[in-house]
C-alpha cells in the first residue's frame, strides 16, 4: 500500500498496519492501525481526513473503533460516517454535541463555549452518531487472524483504551505516549492516580512491540520507557511542590505555567489545562500532608 509522500505507511505484522499522519502524528493529529482481512477495521480517525479518503479507496474500512474521545482521535471520523462506529463503553453522549463536549473539557460552560469555538470548530470536528455497538475491558475484537483485546486504560481520560493483540504482541498504548511532555491530565475527569495504575497495567502485558499514539514503534522491552513516563508524575508533583514556597494562590501558580511555559498560543487554554494539572497535583499533596491551603494561598509544610 503506497499513499501521499506526506504519508507514511508502515506494515507491523501480516495484516497489520500503521498509518502516520502528515506531521508525525503530533497533536492535532495522531496515530491509525488499520487491520485488514475479510472485515477491515481502522482504530483512530486522528490522521486526517484527505488521508482515510485515500486509505478508504484502497482498503475500503468496515468498521471504525474509537479509543478515546479526546479530538485527534476523532478527527476525520466523519468521513466513515456510513460505517460500523464503535465506541468505548464509558464514552459518555456528550460526544454528540460539541458543546457538551466543551463542558465536559473544561467543567464550565462559557470555557466550554470557547473550546467549541477554539478546539472543536477550529479544527472541523464533527459530533460523533450514536455508535453501532461498544465495547469494554476485556472485549475481543476480531480482524483477519488478528485477535484485538480491549483494555480500559482511565486517568487520561475516563474512556481511554489500550489495545492487545494476541497473536502478534503487538500492543497499541494510545496516549501512554513516551512524549517529552509526559502524562497529559489536562481535563476534569483526569486522574493521576488512575493513570499511574493504568500504566503499570500495560507494561506488564506480554508485548513484542509497542505502538503510542504520537510516537513510532518501539521494538522488544520498553519497560524504561514505561518507567520513565511514570516517573514524570513524580517530577510534576516536585515542580507544584516548589511553587508553594514562598506561598502563592492558584492563579499565581496558573499565571507561572509550570507545564506550558507559556508556550501556548492560546492562554485562555493554556490557563484551563494548567488549571486542572496543577490542581490535581495540590489536592494530593495537600493529602500527603505535603502542602496546605490558607487564606487562598497554597504553602509548603516544612518539617
Amino acid at each position: 500500500m503506497t499513499m501521499t509522500p506526506n504519508s507514511a505507511i508502515t506494515r507491523l505484522f501480516d495484516n497489520i498496519y500503521l498509518i502516520q499522519a502528515k506531521n508525525g502524528s503530533r497533536y492535532p493529529f495522531c496515530n491509525s492501525f488499520l487491520f485488514t482481512g475479510k472485515v477491515r477495521v481502522l482504530i483512530d480517525a486522528g490522521i486526517g481526513e484527505e488521508m482515510i479518503r485515500e486509505l478508504d479507496r484502497k482498503k475500503r474500512i468496515d468498521i471504525l473503533i474509537i479509543t478515546h474521545s479526546h479530538p485527534d482521535h476523532m478527527l476525520g471520523w466523519h468521513v466513515l460516517k456510513d460505517r460500523h462506529l464503535l465506541l468505548p463503553k464509558e464514552t459518555p453522549d456528550s460526544t454528540e454535541n460539541l458543546g457538551l463536549l466543551g463542558i465536559r473539557f473544561t467543567g464550565e460552560s462559557g470555557k466550554g463555549a470557547y473550546w467549541e469555538k477554539k478546539v472543536g470548530q477550529a479544527l472541523g470536528l464533527h459530533p460523533l452518531k450514536k455508535p453501532n455497538a461498544r465495547f469494554h475491558d476485556g472485549t475481543i475484537l476480531k480482524a483477519g487472524t488478528s485477535r484485538i483485546e480491549a483494555i480500559h486504560t482511565p486517568g487520561h481520560l475516563d474512556d481511554h483504551y489500550c489495545f492487545f493483540e494476541h497473536r502478534s504482541g503487538l500492543l497499541l498504548s494510545t496516549d501512554i505516549d513516551f512524549s517529552g511532555f509526559g502524562p497529559w491530565y489536562g481535563n476534569p475527569e483526569s486522574d493521576i492516580e488512575e493513570f499511574e495504575k493504568s500504566i503499570e497495567k500495560i507494561m506488564k502485558m506480554p508485548y513484542k512491540m509497542v505502538c503510542p499514539s504520537h510516537k513510532g514503534p518501539v521494538i522488544g522491552d520498553a519497560s524504561d520507557l514505561f518507567l520513565n513516563y511514570l516517573d514524570t508524575f513524580g517530577k510534576h508533583r516536585e515542580m507544584i511542590l516548589s511553587l508553594c514556597q514562598p506561598p502563592r494562590t492558584l492563579q499565581q501558580m496558573i499565571s507561572y505555567s509550570p507545564f506550558y511555559k507559556n508556550r501556548m498560543r492560546d492562554k485562555i487554554l493554556q490557563g484551563i489545562y494548567e488549571q486542572s494539572m496543577i490542581t490535581k497535583n495540590l489536592e494530593l499533596l495537600i493529602r500527603e500532608g505535603l502542602v496546605e491551603e490558607k487564606y487562598g494561598q497554597f504553602r509548603k509544610i516544612e518539617g
